[in-house]
């Protein structure tokens, strides 16, 4: 009977000290290795891919933005601020109280077919809304103009990109806004367009976050 229990007790010992060995390396010694490496390696990566303006945090390059007016009396969508570029639609993020556009509950695309009848009338929407707020005075944006990422949302619905087309689209309505020329907004396009990674993954794209950003300061200057 007492080897019995002596033998149970070592067992249950050693299972014991199996159990604190295994979660300090697990728990406690390998995530501050890895912590470690990578905000010694991946400072920015690590910490979320964070946009600063100045000294303040006011987003993440990975993470796209809506820039809206504040939401009228009597509104249930706030209208785009002009001012600013805008990204993509965010038809993707749906539009329930819980699940709000670029309101990081969720991501999600309509998974709509292409020829679903509301995804249909969704473009056709979009597609009039960006000819009508991007033409000015001197320009109207013609239909054959409009790039498909102006006129759909992304697949998880928070891509903070655009193509460089649809910047170049906007270029005019913003230059009119900000009391800048067309050159000025141009050449700020064309500083923030990011090539192919590697040079043939994926697509050329605008950081809509950091060009904004960029805006601002240069209307700041102004």
């Amino acid at each position: 009977m007492n080897n019995s229990l002596t033998n149970t007790g070592r067992l249950l010992w050693a299972g014991l000290r199996a159990l604190l060995v295994l979660t300090l390396v697990t728990g406690v010694l390998y995530p501050l290795a890895v912590t470690g490496v990578a905000q010694a390696l991946f400072h920015d990566t690590a910490n979320g891919s964070e946009v600063r303006a100045g000294d303040k945090v006011v987003g993440s390059s990975l993470i796209g933005q809506a820039y809206n007016l504040p939401v009228k009396k009597g509104q249930k969508t706030p209208e785009p601020d002009l001012k600013w570029f805008q990204g993509r639609p965010q038809n993707g993020l749906g539009t329930n109280s819980v699940n709000t556009r670029y309101q990081l509950i969720l991501s999600g695309a309509t998974n709509r077919s292409g020829d679903n009848a509301d995804l249909v009338q969704w473009v056709k929407d979009a597609k009039a809304a960006v000819i009508r707020d991007n033409s000015t005075g001197d320009h109207t944006v013609e239909p054959s103009e409009v790039p498909a990422d102006a006129v759909t949302s992304s697949g998880s619905g928070l891509d903070p990109d655009i193509s460089p087309a649809y910047a170049q689209l906007q270029v005019h309505r913003v230059a009119e806004r900000n009391g800048l020329t067309d050159a000025q907004v141009r050449r700020l396009v064309d500083d923030h367009t990011e090539g192919r990674t590697l040079g043939f993954i994926g697509e050329p794209r605008v950081n809509v976050l950091e060009l904004n950003i960029a805006l601002k300061d240069l209307v700041g200057k102004g």
